[in-house]
């Protein structure tokens, strides 16, 4: 692997420096970091938290940074992979993020550049990269998760607008999205991959109720939505009808890589701050244990240098498949909140009495949300085996059949 920046991305990089050090503090990795506050169980600090990740867009926008590799016609730099890999890699180091827009920006965006038309790349792009206007995923339905194809949210075609009807969960922050990408069954006698249409929802509309699922944390970061009569204009439709799956397929690629590269709230500086304020960095026993978070975070760095290089040179053999991404760090976060929740002992019983507000306590319950979000673990597995090892796919009987016919209908 080439770990040295070529002469263009090593200017790159020290511009970039130049611009993170004249707005942005560096992380302390204790509660002193706003950037830390998407898990705050007080509303007014999530509200200001949200406000802030809004603001920092919007700079990264009118400073020319947000965007990087979307094409200039877009609102982008044009730049390469590798420039933003660069850019991430700075900002890691500082107290600033786009929190909840990310999401929005690395499903929506790359889907409306490859399969929207005109007309709505030209109203909703700009909007999106600015952080003017938030999305939501409206994917997943109770009987949908792993196996999404299988959906049953229909919508009926009525003139010029569509008809739509049916629930969709674990709905990312609808409750503050403007919009949502909404994927529906529009042919209910085709196979299950056949008959599905992707839509721009507004979230405004008639009919739709968001309904918050409370969390363990007490907090709601998940929603269920439901969708009543909700009319969409035929303009909202994203790609063909019934090409619903091609266009969900280049937002679902999208997704397991970034969510290996979340979490940065709860790196190895922010255990070892604790286990520093708790004076436990003498024990073997908990030394052992930072030295494997360590290891985890070293692992994942190599592995994006990896990445980088083969981005870099062209080497396509070099790239890691992104399910082998997105359960590394799984694991890795596991172990990180672990850790730390052991480390306080007694204290780590505590909820909001505890470090930052019960921080820690908060992790540790919302672990298993990117064990399941984007595809559980077990799926990633499967795709593994599948698609890099090369063993047989899992065994299917309704591949080929109609879906009103299939045992989910």
């Amino acid at each position: 692997m080439d770990f040295e920046d070529s002469p263009e991305l090593a200017a790159f990089r020290a511009e970039v420096r130049d611009f993170l050090d004249a707005h942005a503090q560096l992380r302390h990795g204790d509660d002193r970091d706003w950037s830390r506050n998407g898990a705050a169980l007080d509303p007014e600090v999530a509200a200001d938290y949200r406000r802030r990740c809004v603001e920092w867009q919007g700079l990264l926008y009118s400073s020319g940074w947000a965007g990087l590799t979307w094409p200039t016609a877009f609102g982008g730099r044009g730049l390469t992979a590798a420039h933003q890999i660069v850019f991430n890699q700075e900002l890691a180091r500082y107290d600033a993020t786009s929190g909840f827009l990310t999401a929005a920006m690395a499903l929506v965006g790359p889907t409306l550049m490859a399969h929207g038309s005109a007309e709505q790349q030209e109203r909703y792009l700009a909007p999106l990269l600015s952080g003017q206007e938030a999305w939501c995923q409206l994917f997943s339905e109770p009987g949908a998760g792993s196996d999404l194809a299988a959906l049953a949210t229909r919508a009926v075609r009525d003139g010029d607008e569509w008809v739509v009807n049916g629930q969709k969960v674990w709905t990312s922050s609808a409750q503050h999205a403007d919009f949502g990408i909404l994927i529906t069954r529009t042919d209910p006698d085709v196979p299950k991959h056949d008959g599905l249409t992707y839509f721009i929802v507004d979230m405004r509309s008639p009919g739709v109720d968001v309904r918050p699922l409370v969390q363990a944390q007490g907090v709601a970061h998940f929603n269920e939505v439901f969708l009543d009569d909700v009319r969409v204009p035929d303009a909202n439709r994203v790609g063909e009808v019934g090409g619903g799956w091609k266009v969900a397929r280049t937002t679902l690629r999208s997704e397991s890589s970034m969510i290996s590269g979340a979490g940065q709230a709860t790196n190895f500086g922010a255990v070892l701050s604790t286990c520093r304020r708790l004076a436990r960095t003498g024990d073997p026993l908990v030394r052992q244990e930072l030295a494997k978070v360590f290891t985890d975070e070293q692992i994942m760095k190599w592995m994006s240098m990896r990445t980088q290089t083969a981005v870099m040179t062209g080497r396509k053999e070099l790239a890691l498949h992104g399910s082998l991404l997105k359960n590394f760090f799984t694991r890795a976060l596991t172990r990180r909140v672990n850790l730390a929740v052991d480390v306080e002992g007694a204290e780590g019983m505590l909820w909001t009495d505890a470090e930052g507000e019960g921080f820690w306590q908060y992790q540790f319950l919302n672990q298993f949300a990117p064990k399941i979000g984007g595809g559980t673990e077990e799926v990633h597995r499967n795709n593994l085996g599948e698609q890099a090892l090369g063993l047989p796919r899992e065994p299917s009987t309704d591949k080929d059949v109609p879906w009103s016919q299939s045992k989910r209908a």
